[in-house]
């Protein structure tokens, strides 16, 4: 068994994190739970012991596994002072505020021989699991634009903050797993090009981007904003021979929002008026356009991927030099906000 615990018992640990943890019972046991002010906001799970002293988690020898999911502010420091206490760490997205404290915190794990990685969870999403399926069919043919699109129709989230931070930026907050997306499936680009705005005006909250990653002749674009009434589509993809549009994104945030949870068999799962359509000319010049059943998402899958490295020693999911270059293009593209 994995035995593992938090620091921080908010929205984050309780909906993105525990019911996944739970969900591998023959493999992970949640042990505790520390949060700072004690207030029970969320249902106690049974069994595990919430505290407000942290040193129950770090004096435990049972405890093997850190998760840190705390506002991106205390990352570092947290995720520096579980490694120092000889415990792995998974850390919430963004991981660290700069690349250089990345690496920083790679370097302890090694020193220690200890695991630290980024909660990199939409890896996972339906959506983005089923662009792969159709990518790698070959239908499209030769890829030459993939588009991503991460949109929100929420105009009081800027409105409300009167100052520009890294913290409450858009970038910072989901530029992380678009970034992550891309560079986990195609790798270090040759090229980006990037258009981070305040569209409130200078020294108002990033509510806005387009980032442009290229390899040779493809180019993918990751797309945010918080001002669109109707999203474009999740991911639109564009190949020589014809293309592929998944309009919805993946089901589990909506369900989990819902406290409709993991141990529902049809949890997270698209409907067939979910489903993504590719149309294609085929070897015979024949045109077809087909509804592509979407391949499921798991966010477990992190889990089961942490469970795996440090129980039997496989290789880690997210590898470190995928953090430190997706905090790199963070770090460049917030240079162009206005203060």
């Amino acid at each position: 068994m994995l035995t593992i615990a938090y620091i921080g018992n908010g929205k984050s640990a309780n909906r993105y994190h525990l019911p996944f943890a739970l969900k591998l019972k023959d493999k992970i046991k949640v042990k505790t739970i520390y949060s700072r002010s004690g207030r029970q906001n969320w249902t106690p799970i049974d069994g595990v012991h919430y505290t407000t002293d942290i040193n129950d988690i770090y004096d435990d020898p049972e405890i093997q596994l850190v998760v840190v999911s705390t506002p991106g502010s205390t990352h570092y420091q947290l995720a520096k002072d579980v490694l120092n206490h000889g415990k792995n760490a998974l850390v919430e997205k963004p991981f660290t505020e700069t690349s250089a404290q990345a690496r920083e915190l790679f370097a302890l794990a090694k020193e220690k021989g200890l695991l630290v990685q980024c909660y990199q969870n939409r890896r996972y999403d339906s959506d983005f699991l089923t662009v792969q399926k159709v990518i790698e069919s070959g239908k499209l043919g030769d890829l030459l634009e993939v588009e991503m699109s991460f949109d929100y129709f929420r105009p009081e989230v800027p409105t409300n903050v009167d100052h520009f931070s890294i913290e409450s930026s858009y970038l910072y907050g989901h530029a992380c797993h678009t970034l992550d997306q891309v560079i986990s499936y195609f790798g270090r680009p040759d090229d980006v090009h990037y258009d981070v705005r305040q569209l409130l005006g200078a020294d108002r909250m990033n509510d806005y981007f387009d980032i442009d990653l290229y390899y040779g002749t493809l180019k993918v674009s990751v797309k945010s904003s918080y001002f669109r009434i109707k999203p474009r589509p999740s991911f639109v993809v564009y190949g020589k021979k014809g293309m592929f549009v998944k309009a919805e994104k993946d089901r589990q945030e909506v369900d989990l929002k819902h406290f409709y949870l993991p141990d529902h068999p049809d949890f997270g799962l698209d409907q067939p008026e979910n489903y993504g359509t590719e149309t294609y000319m085929d070897a015979d010049n024949q045109y077809h356009e087909e509804k592509v059943v979407s391949v499921p998402g798991d966010y477990s899958r992190v889990y089961e991927g942490l469970y795996q490295a440090i129980i039997n020693g496989q290789p880690k999911t997210v590898k470190d030099e995928e953090t430190i270059l997706q905090l790199e293009m963070l770090e460049t593209g917030i240079k162009q906000v206005k203060h």
